[in-house]
């Protein structure tokens, strides 16, 4: 079977261009960002890889300014599908390669007319939207292997819609696209934990926020990608991105709730990047926020955060800072105040309260508090709680032959736990 040929579009205007290899057009990008103005923009080899492969990412808003400059032609006729299902344009008229979502010191960039007939009704935006909040509210009990796809071929639905629909309808649909996209991306990493395919949805999210024209979405997007870089330790990245997610809140009407959830996952990336100090000090001002409170009401799309969950960042920070005691009180103050469609978030919290017995010398109730987060997972799959479960038992090391801990293996390692971890 011969294998697909790959973007040659993008191949063709490559060595069109003089550059002989996939690594001379990833630094001739890198530099040319620079005299564009566009700072800390660096391209690998392997990313112009993916570029020419037969099913190429849409490039981020940067990198598509930087392309268009250096191949002088659209991302359409470089190989690309947009997001938003648009289509290419006529052979010898002009270009717009304008990026869609606002650059870094640079204006917002309009919508480009459209290029199809309008053939949507009016009403298309909100009917969209009703299935995209019928699939927020599944995503808190429907496992995510099988909710994910739905999400992915809603989005697919946004994106040839978008074309058809004339405002107001289209921003309407754009803002419902950029939630689906949104709910696809957490699934991928926090259910998943697949953060590359995330990092690529959830730029696919940030593009229809920008098609909205939606800047508290924009700025709940850029919060979730600041997780990725947070969870790897790269801290200047995520501070980067949480930056950029504050300038965009800065611009909508955000609820107390919403700056304090900024906050709370800035405490968070703060603590996985080992300052657990620093994130303390966030949580602080996310309470002060929180007990002042604010003019303006929550998007309804923010379901994943209250005061409760609040409480349960604080309690996985004051873990990491060492503060078993408050921990302790922490976690089961907010186990016993979790509403019961709260089931992914008490495994995190269960998981939680046994790392704090594992740093006490505690591996009974470690091992208790572990099984019952195993238990609940077997109930509602999620990645990040069994990753706290694993943290765990590596932790348990010095009590391996204790009959808690071999119990607990027992259960982790039983032929559904195991099969089905591997599967994810």
């Amino acid at each position: 079977m011969s294998r697909p040929a790959g973007n040659t579009r993008l191949k063709a205007a490559r060595l069109a261009a003089g550059y002989s290899s996939q690594q001379a057009l990833a630094d001739a990008i890198t530099t040319a960002a620079l005299t564009l103005g566009i700072r800390g923009l660096a391209v690998g080899v392997r990313q112009v890889r993916r570029w020419e492969s037969a099913t190429p990412p849409w490039p981020q808003p940067d990198v598509h300014r930087v392309l268009a400059h250096l191949l002088g032609q659209s991302m359409e006729d470089l190989g690309f599908t947009p997001p938003w299902g648009g289509t290419r344009s006529q052979a010898g008229t002009a270009l717009n390669t304008a990026p869609r979502v606002p650059l870094p010191g640079a204006r917002q960039a309009s919508v480009p007319a459209l290029q199809t007939t309008t053939t949507q009704p009016g009403t298309i935006g909100r009917d969209f939207g009703a299935i995209t909040r019928s699939h927020r509210q599944l995503y808190w009990s429907v496992a995510p292997a099988v909710l994910h796809p739905a999400v992915l071929e809603h989005t697919r639905l946004g994106c040839a819609l978008l074309p058809e629909t004339a405002n107001p309808a289209r921003q309407t649909l754009a803002a419902a696209l950029a939630e689906s996209y949104l709910l696809a991306g957490r699934i991928e990493f926090f259910d998943l934990r697949q953060p590359e395919r995330a990092s690529d949805t959830l730029l696919r999210s940030l593009q229809a926020a920008g098609e909205a024209d939606d800047p508290l979405l924009g700025a709940a997007i850029l919060a979730h990608m600041a997780f990725i870089p947070g969870w790897t330790g790269e801290r200047d990245a995520a501070i980067e991105r949480m930056t950029a997610a504050r300038t965009y809140a800065r611009r909508g009407e955000a609820s107390a709730e919403f700056w304090a959830w900024l906050d709370a996952v800035e405490a968070e990336c703060e603590t996985l990047c080992g300052d657990p100090h620093a994130a303390l000090r966030l949580i602080r001002h996310a309470e002060d926020a929180l007990s002042k409170g604010a003019d303006h009401a929550s998007p309804d799309w923010l379901d994943w955060f209250s005061p409760v969950r609040l409480s349960a960042f604080k309690g996985n920070t004051q873990l990491k800072a060492g503060h078993l005691p408050q921990a302790r009180q922490t976690l089961h103050e907010v186990l016993d105040a979790l509403p019961p469609e709260s089931a992914k978030q008490s495994t995190v919290v269960l998981g939680d309260l046994a790392a704090v017995e594992a740093s006490d010398g505690r591996p009974e109730e470690a091992c208790r508090y572990a099984i019952q987060a195993l238990d609940q997972l077997a109930i509602t799959w999620y990645a990040t709680g069994m990753d706290r479960v694993r943290e765990v038992r590596r932790t348990l090391a010095p009590w391996q032959n204790e009959q808690c801990v071999r119990n607990l293996d027992n259960r982790l390692y039983d032929w559904g736990t195991t099969v089905s971890a591997l599967q994810r």
